[in-house]
């Protein structure tokens, strides 16, 4: 979940969008509009002798707990050992500044592979991942109808990746329950801004390493909307800098590009971004959505669309026909359409598909709705559908599992979507370059390196046709297959569905098997 899709300074509707997801980052793909100047970054140098908060201030974390569990899988039972701990973070002087809670699962056996995940925001614990998509266990969450008041029961995850592969789940700082011990202006510059995040995310996947003795197995990543963002920097980190090269990088959602959708009033882009996943949630509501449906809409995309864009006024008689191919696409009201001029903004779309109803659509999955308070404002007012009614539900079951089954009893608030993280998140040039450039290093540094960038077709908080169009200008370093970008019925979290869910599992153990 972005959850966000971290678009700096553009008023976007999915606040907090890839909460995944761009917590805290407007995030409405208002694209037409004009960017901002970026705010000026802020210097990253840590004082020499750097104030440490009053550790006594609040109670120290617990010592490491463990708990035996097994689920059903399959018809079988998966027994394994579920841990909480924390593990220190320290500043350039070797003096603690902080401490990031890990959730790890593991199963008795030789030459296990270990999967490290992360969500995004910046500002999203990584229980979306956890409880969502591949942990052992789920909780039902985030689809049309889910109240946040429905009892968060645990039940075993047929999706679960733990029979092929140990999980760790790391919350950064100022999630879950990890926490800065300095100072609010020491912790900006050491953990809530893109460098110093890379860095220290980084060195906590090496400390786990060595700390269970697990540098020799085959090493993956994963990483959700601003996660996937990380996931391509640390895995070049990781392999540059700290000596411990992935086997593979799985990008759920990813916000890879930052700058993609800019300029609309120029650029197609923006435009191209929109249309598809607009149009995959019409389909589904008609019950067509299929992958050959959305491969002609790809293709149309991709071709007499942009095309026709970027004709603009030379061309009406191309204009008219591509309006109305639009309104044939999305469902959308012919006026809308034709006044939008066929440049279908995300805001105006969600509170445009279901307004006879009453209802908004969420810029993570416009086919989950809910009730707009504020029908007769000339903008939304309300948070989105889906991070209203999911942040609840998450919450009390990690919050239940960690002390009362883990038996990790702290005393502490648990943050599984901080929007004061992504207030504080510096949203400087480094952030609007992206990670594609680190991407393409990875994958050419290492001939064995495999990604899997992975979609639900009704995201349009990060699209994905923003992955499609950026692994087709990718150079084919090897076997084009190495870098590969799969979708799924759904949204930002298509994983909240069983199907979605279960395909998913199918195509990362296919992955997995290449090594």
């Amino acid at each position: 979940m972005k959850m966000f899709c971290l678009q700096p300074v553009r008023p976007r509707l999915a606040l907090l969008a890839c909460a995944l997801f761009c917590l805290a980052m407007p995030a409405a793909r208002m694209a037409a509009q004009p960017d901002k100047a970026p705010p000026a970054p802020d210097k990253l140098a840590i004082s020499d002798k750097p104030v440490v908060a009053d550790k006594t201030a609040f109670p120290p974390l617990p010592a490491e707990a463990h708990v035996q569990q097994s689920i059903q899988l399959d018809g079988r039972p998966l027994r394994y050992t579920a841990t909480v701990g924390a593990f220190p973070v320290r500043d350039k002087d070797g003096k603690e500044a902080g401490e990031v809670v890990v959730t790890a699962y593991s199963v008795e056996g030789e030459n296990r592979p270990v999967t490290f995940a992360l969500n995004g925001g910046p500002g999203a614990s990584s229980v979306y991942l956890n409880l969502g998509a591949f942990g052992p266990k789920h909780v039902q969450a985030g689809n049309e109808g889910d109240s946040p008041s429905d009892p968060p029961a645990l039940s075993d995850n047929p999706g679960t990746w733990l029979d092929f592969t140990d999980l760790v789940f790391i919350d950064p700082v100022g999630t879950g329950f990890s926490r800065a011990s300095v100072p609010e202006d020491q912790a900006k510059k050491l953990f809530y801004s893109t460098t110093p995040d890379i860095e220290y995310l980084s060195r906590v996947i090496y400390d786990w390493l060595v700390k269970n003795n697990r540098l020799g197995s085959r090493k993956y990543l994963v990483g959700e909307s601003y996660g996937g963002f990380r996931g391509p920097r640390i895995t070049y980190y990781l392999q540059s800098q700290l000596g411990v090269a992935m086997n593979g990088l799985v990008l759920v959602s990813p916000y890879l590009n930052p700058t993609v959708d800019d300029n609309g009033d120029l650029s197609p882009m923006p435009w191209m971004m929109t249309l598809p996943s607009i149009t995959a949630a019409h389909l589904e509501r008609e019950n067509k959505l299929t992958p050959q449906t959305m491969a002609d809409v790809i293709a149309y995309t991709r071709g007499e669309y942009a095309t026709t864009l970027l004709k603009g006024r030379s061309d009406p008689e191309a204009t008219k026909k591509m309006i109305d191919r639009v309104t044939e696409l999305t469902g959308l009201d012919p006026s809308f359409v034709k006044y939008s001029g066929g440049r279908l903004e995300t805001e105006a779309y969600l509170r445009e598909v279901f307004r006879e109803q009453g209802k908004l659509g969420s810029v993570y999955d416009s086919n989950v709705t809910s009730f707009d308070p504020f029908p007769f404002a000339p903008e939304q007012r309300s948070s989105d559908p889906i991070l209203a009614s999911i942040v609840a539900p998450l919450t009390t079951a990690m919050v239940d599992f960690v002390t009362r089954t883990v038996g990790w009893k702290v005393d502490a608030r648990y943050n599984a979507l901080s929007y004061d993280v992504g207030h504080q998140w510096d949203r400087g040039d480094d952030l609007r370059a992206g990670s594609v450039p680190q991407l393409r290093k990875a994958v050419a540094a290492d001939p064995k390196l495999r990604v899997l960038i992975v979609h639900g077709w009704n995201d349009l908080s990060c699209p994905f046709m923003g992955s499609i169009l950026t692994v087709d200008q990718m150079p084919v370093m090897g076997d084009p297959a190495r870098v590969a970008v799969r979708e799924y019925p759904g949204g930002h979290m298509f994983y909240t569905r069983p199907s979605s869910r279960a395909e998913l599992r199918k195509d990362v153990m296919e992955m997995y098997s290449k090594h």
